[in-house]
């Protein structure tokens, strides 16, 4: 009987449901966001590729001089000036990709893990050696900066709704509209602003500039739209400036309002849970007050 209880502590037996149930939860939005990109990008992946192999035959027929073998040379050419960050379309001479505005701005997408883009990556083998000890240290550094500064910006937060609510007295209800007053800010400082900025420097369409403006805050970096990039554009002084000021503040603030949803979905976990089973272990509460931010910013000012 000893050795009974010893094995449900270890192993917590009262979990297992809930573990169960979020895994199959997690499975099942994956896999129905595979079905669902499978069939909106499926079918025009296929039709692109059918274009591509036609534009091939025409380059081909136009230019009879060019055979298969010119034209590897040609692609290999135009692969290789795109990511040097030299533009085709005139004679004029270019630092490329690695001015110090721009290799700033790739030192933070390192440390910050955004730097999946592939549009820049040092090629020279002591530029390699640097680049892992340089994320390696400053990954880590990257984190605590950020964690900090999102625990400062839930401090203000937090004192501008206690402040409120000693002058109206409505708890939930002024914490609620702080909380949706941030929401918006933030929505409009990191996402609005910088689509519009986007927009105007690259070119790209409103949904592309707010795809982008997540992605790279999301730091999923997918590399398909990348600022501050095009060799054909003469992009002004501060806007490398404004973009990696835009990516770490952006950051703490995306950050900030996951850690809202992660406790959001732990109470939601915690009711549903407290539904099924009529009540909530001790270990479970103590667990979802450590989930809070409020809870852990109080904690850390103490």
């Amino acid at each position: 009987c000893q050795a009974n209880m010893e094995v449900k502590e270890m192993f917590n037996l009262a979990r297992v449901p809930s573990i169960l149930m979020l895994g199959l939860i997690y499975v099942a939005y994956v896999l129905v966001g595979g079905v669902i990109f499978w069939k909106l990008e499926g079918d025009l992946g296929r039709k692109d590729l059918s274009q591509l192999l036609l534009n091939k035959q025409r380059l081909l027929m136009t230019y009879s001089c060019l055979n298969q073998e010119g034209l590897e040379q040609v692609a290999q050419v135009v692969q290789e000036a795109s990511k040097a960050g030299l533009s085709l379309k005139g004679n004029q001479t270019t630092d490329g990709f690695w001015k110090f505005t721009s290799s700033a701005v790739f030192a933070a997408t390192v440390v910050t893990t955004i730097a999946g883009y592939g549009n820049m990556s040092p090629s020279t083998t002591t530029g390699q050696i640097f680049c892992v000890f340089f994320a390696l240290f400053g990954i880590p550094l990257n984190v605590v900066v950020l964690n900090r500064v999102g625990k400062y910006m839930l401090a203000l937060e937090r004192n501008v709704s206690d402040f409120l609510e000693g002058k109206s007295g409505r708890k939930g209800c002024t914490r609620f509209f702080v909380h949706l007053f941030c929401y918006i800010c933030g929505t409009v400082l990191f996402f609005i602003m910088p689509m519009l900025v986007f927009q105007q420097q690259e070119g790209w369409t409103y949904s592309q500039a707010i795809y982008y403006c997540f992605i790279t805050l999301s730091t999923i970096g997918f590399g398909d739209f990348v600022a501050d990039s095009n060799p054909d554009k003469n992009y002004p002084d501060w806007y490398s400036v404004l973009m990696a000021s835009w990516i770490f503040f952006g950051l703490a603030w995306l950050a900030l309002l996951i850690n809202h949803t992660i406790d959001i979905l732990e109470r939601l976990n915690a009711l549903l849970k407290k539904g099924c089973c009529g009540e909530k272990t001790g270990d479970e509460s103590e667990s979802a007050d450590n989930a809070n931010p409020d809870t852990l910013m109080e904690d850390d000012d103490e």
